[in-house]
């Protein structure tokens, strides 16, 4: 990543601070096992933040039903909040979302799915990076 991050912690530091799985993910560029995440079906209302560095990622207004086994969103709260990086670790291009405050690994984006969200997009976000701030 090339950006300048606004959390930069030593990898010591997230170990101490992150369980082993959310340090799998968001740091390894790992992924939760699908249908397993805290979120996949909440609809409650709030903002999803990043579990690393608590940055606001994601609205629950932005959140769908994919069905895909991770929590789905069609855009995240602002395009600031998040960076693209291609990832061809499947042997097929993709795109990797992470936070732009932490350089935290979140998930993937995928474009023309078909899904009836006003972007077509399906940002698919591991559970274990996220935390929801329940609307006041």
């Amino acid at each position: 990543m090339t950006q300048q991050l606004k959390v930069v912690k030593t990898e010591d530091e997230w170990r101490k601070q992150l369980g082993d799985l959310e340090y799998h993910v968001l740091r390894e560029a790992g992924t939760e096992r699908p249908f397993t995440g805290e979120y996949t079906d909440t609809t409650m209302e709030g903002v999803y933040e990043c579990r690393a560095c608590g940055a606001e990622l994601f609205r629950s207004d932005e959140k769908f039903e994919s069905h895909c086994g991770w929590p789905s969103f069609f855009a995240p709260l602002a395009e600031d909040r998040v960076v693209y990086l291609e990832d061809k670790t499947l042997g097929r291009a993709r795109v990797e979302v992470r936070c732009a405050s932490c350089g935290s690994h979140l998930g993937h984006v995928f474009h023309g799915e078909g899904y009836e969200t006003p972007t077509d997009d399906r940002y698919c976000i591991n559970s274990v990076c996220l935390v929801l701030k329940p609307a006041r």
